[in-house]
């Protein structure tokens, strides 16, 4: 007839064997008797998960644990788990059509800043990002972000487009000097309302006065961040790589600590001798 058959058509639609719902992937992945009466390959055809999970914003905890499992992609701890949780929920809200299973790996390798296959802790945790531009006015953002010592601070600062803005409210609130040697924006999947992934690259600025021959002054620091917004994968990228910065300084700092402190021992042992003698 040449009519186009509707993605909600019962049994020959898209969707017939797909579930969204909590409830429904639950039940399904505990039986799928319980929401099928008959399976797709009955009528020929197939669909790549075999409870048929299509993961969105009404999908369930039990669903969103499984996939990832899936996916090779592990939580260590429960709290680990919610704080992915909802990140989901909130990508999924912005997006229609569901959540592929690339935008699941993004999220789960931005919010644990996995590369290489470790885990990353953070010394900054990126709260609220809120930009103001366009024609009219200048660029202008507000960052809110908590600290290392779990304090909030608040930053609003002004620059040539959104992301320069609030990258220097970044700045202003880790007070470490950077140069920005890469920036790149890229689509996980196809569609306006695509998943936006932001690798960045960055130096620590030569105009801190960091020791001689110290690795954070000329080693490169990669970051990435993903979210539906541009501007907030960029922020959330740029943390990421500040964070390693400042992890390798705070290693330095130690490091240099405990030689000073192994320098004053070996030279009170001869003036202790002098006064015994």
């Amino acid at each position: 007839s040449g009519m186009v058959v509707q993605p909600h058509k019962a049994i020959v639609g898209a969707n017939a064997f797909q579930h969204e719902s909590g409830i429904h992937q639950d039940g399904m992945l505990k039986s799928k008797a319980t929401y099928e009466i008959m399976s797709p390959e009955t009528i020929g055809l197939s669909r790549e998960d075999d409870a048929g999970i299509a993961l969105g914003k009404h999908s369930g905890r039990h669903a969103v644990r499984t996939r990832m499992t899936s996916l090779g992609l592990q939580f260590t701890t429960n709290e680990e788990f919610d704080s992915f949780f909802d990140r989901f929920k909130t990508v999924a809200e912005r997006r229609k059509g569901g959540v592929a299973d690339e935008d699941m790996e993004a999220l789960y390798n931005d919010g644990f800043g996995v590369a290489g296959g470790e885990r990353q802790d953070k010394s900054w945790h990126l709260q609220d990002v809120q930009v103001v531009c366009g024609t009219m006015g200048l660029p202008t953002a507000t960052v809110r972000m908590v600290g290392p010592d779990g304090v909030e601070r608040i930053e609003s600062c002004v620059g040539t487009g959104p992301v320069d803005a609030a990258y220097k409210a970044v700045d202003r609130i880790v007070r470490v000097g950077t140069i920005l040697t890469q920036y790149d924006v890229s689509s996980v999947t196809d569609g306006i309302d695509a998943l936006a992934t932001t690798t960045i690259a960055l130096k620590r600025s030569g105009s801190l006065g960091e020791e001689e021959g110290s690795r954070s002054g000329t080693r490169s620091f990669r970051g990435a961040g993903s979210d539906t917004d541009i501007v907030v994968s960029s922020v959330r990228a740029y943390v990421h790589a500040l964070n390693k910065l400042i992890a390798v300084i705070s290693s330095e700092r130690r490091k240099n600590g405990a030689s000073t402190e192994a320098e004053e021992d070996t030279s009170e042992a001869p003036r202790e001798a002098a006064a015994a003698a």
